[in-house]
């Protein structure tokens, strides 16, 4: 089951980085300035701990860090680039590229012409569902 006392779920600093959806020079930074807690494989390479990770990325998606937004019930905030939306008769298809995610949603028209999404747009994407699908990797 591995090393007593090697850290569960290693991840490299790449690996981490794409997990938050930011560059690798970007997670170097952070973990340069101590925002999150790196240690060195048996290789010299830079490792974030799971463990680690998760409670970073915790802080990262609290309210009261975001950017920019209202405060809401739903946590699941998806930053992204309109790519695509497709006006109906009364509703709208909008396709978010959020980073390595693709979200699509299905909004009313009226609010896909007041948002003035069009390809290009910033957008968030935030979903709050009681029936979500989770697939380990």
């Amino acid at each position: 089951m591995g090393q007593p006392g090697a850290p569960v779920n290693p991840y490299r600093i790449s690996e981490a980085a794409a997990l938050l959806g930011v560059s690798a020079d970007t997670m170097r930074r952070w973990v340069d300035a101590g925002r999150v807690v790196a240690e060195r494989d048996e290789h010299g390479h830079r490792i974030v701990p799971g463990a680690q990770l998760a409670a970073f990325a915790r802080e990262l998606a609290r309210p009261e860090n975001a950017t920019e937004g209202r405060a809401l019930s739903a946590r699941n905030r998806f930053p992204g680039i309109v790519t695509d939306v497709v006006l109906g008769d009364v509703a709208a298809q909008v396709e978010i590229q959020a980073g390595p995610f693709r979200v699509v949603s299905l909004i009313s028209r009226e609010s896909a012409e007041e948002l003035e999404l069009v390809p290009g747009a910033p957008a968030t994407a935030v979903i709050k569902s009681t029936n979500v699908m989770i697939e380990r990797r």
